[in-house]
């Protein structure tokens, strides 16, 4: 058996950002290896340069249309990304609106003129949506 005592510990620094916030690529990140098996029938390790993809602009015209998506999902017009089924929820679908509504109502002034066009031109759509969902279901 080895003597651990002069071992110590190491330390691996996990961090994902740098000290300005920017992404830093670790060992990890840069490199994912596979396991092929080559014409001999032996496994080899294959390494590959993996890149996460970019990430999407945060704006407040991406976030509406993140919600608006939500509520087309639960209209059923987007399918389940897990099982590929469509899936009506108007409870659901009207919970997005009213929260889409509720933004509107809280950023009076404060938004560019074409973000609140962008907002007022999807809730119009979705609250007409709905209506006509709701008159299908009635009849």
């Amino acid at each position: 058996m080895e003597d651990n005592k002069d071992k110590g510990f190491t330390v691996k620094d996990k961090r994902t950002f740098t000290k300005n916030g920017e992404v830093k690529e670790t060992a990890d990140d840069a490199k994912d290896t596979t396991s092929v098996k080559n014409d001999t029938g032996k496994s080899e390790e294959k390494e590959t340069k993996k890149t996460p993809p970019p990430l999407p602009e945060i704006s407040f015209s991406s976030f509406i249309l993140s919600l608006s998506s939500s509520a087309l999902f639960h209209f059923g017009e987007i399918p389940d990304p897990v099982t590929n089924k469509k899936q009506l929820n108007l409870s659901m679908a009207k919970q997005t609106i009213d929260i889409l509504g509720i933004l509107k109502e809280k950023t009076v002034g404060n938004l560019k003129k074409e973000e609140e066009s962008l907002l007022d031109n999807l809730l119009y759509d979705l609250r007409i949506r709905y209506i006509d969902e709701i008159k299908k279901e009635k009849s």
